[in-house]
């Protein structure tokens, strides 16, 4: 089965590694446009004597006559942010599959792994769907469940938990094809949910809401965008969080502690610990030297 890999980033070199291990047959990869560093996918593929197209490009006659004398069967998306047109996905015979980290048709979008944590969900997964025209509205083809653990991060949600699973369920959702095992489940629309990527203007803290809602707005932008808070003329993003129940006598949003390693904020109902934080356009240090006791935090303007 003739392959093409959609992708880019760590992701998509990934994905290209482990179905050239499975010995499937890649005979072309589409990446976004390069910039001045190479992408890994977009370099491996050369190393390998794959033939890249930049994604975009495929919009133009030229670029889209070369895709197709590559006979594509099977298009394989491994984070693909570039829009893809109908024309590309209707030329591979068997269609196109896609690599989601959400249990679909929950958290459709692009920040399918903020959103669960900061809602304070328990459980999230991976789905493989079948492309669409539509926005992750495809029909699945495997999903994968996974425990969100109380003290869980985006970036420890993902990177230990969906990223190497997705690997293997990508991989896998191109045996299927091509032994034609595949199958193809109608989302329910009706329990469809999405959110938009989650920017600066959503990882505003607010310390007047109850300290579990804080703690997960913190714990589900870390470590992007990073949940931010006002302190004076400065803007700070915190990071590295927990929580315990309590019931400081200082007002929320006030840091009521500093340890050699952390700083204490009080919220409602409970402490909530900082290990690390960050001054807009700056990098990341121990939120020691940052705050000090004393302190009152604000949600950012």
């Amino acid at each position: 089965m003739r392959i093409v890999i959609f992708g880019q980033a760590a992701f998509g070199l990934d994905v290209f590694n482990a179905l050239r291990a499975a010995g499937e047959d890649i005979v072309g990869v589409s990446t976004p446009r390069q910039k001045s560093r190479p992408d890994p996918l977009f370099e491996a593929a050369g190393e390998a004597g794959i033939p890249v197209i930049a994604t975009p490009d495929l919009r133009k006659d030229e670029p889209f006559q070369q895709y197709l004398d590559w006979r594509p069967e099977l298009l394989v998306f491994a984070f693909v942010t570039d829009i893809v047109r109908k024309r590309v996905l209707d030329a591979a015979t068997h269609g196109a599959i896609q690599y989601h980290p959400s249990l679909l048709p929950k958290h459709r979008g692009r920040a399918a792994m903020n959103w669960p944590i900061i809602s304070g969900a328990t459980k999230t997964g991976n789905t493989i769907f079948w492309v669409d025209e539509g926005i992750d509205t495809g029909p699945i083809l495997s999903q994968e469940e996974f425990e969100i653990a109380p003290d869980d991060t985006m970036g420890s949600l993902y990177f230990q938990k969906l990223y190497p699973a997705g690997i293997k369920a990508l991989a896998d959702g191109v045996r299927q094809v091509r032994e034609g095992t595949a199958p193809k489940i109608e989302q329910d629309h009706d329990q469809a949910t999405y959110e938009p990527p989650c920017g600066p203007e959503h990882s505003k803290i607010d310390f007047m809401k109850p300290g579990p809602v804080v703690f997960n707005l913190i714990r589900g932008c870390d470590p992007s965008p990073g949940a931010s808070a006002q302190d004076g003329e400065r803007l700070l993003r915190l990071y590295d969080a927990s929580l315990r129940p309590g019931a400081p006598d200082e007002a929320p949003g006030t840091v009521i502690g500093v340890s050699d390693t952390a700083v204490e904020i009080a919220v409602i109902g409970g402490v909530i610990t900082v290990g690390r934080a960050q001054l807009e356009g700056e990098r990341k240090v121990p939120a020691t030297e940052l705050l000090e006791v004393g302190t009152v935090l604000d949600r950012p303007a």
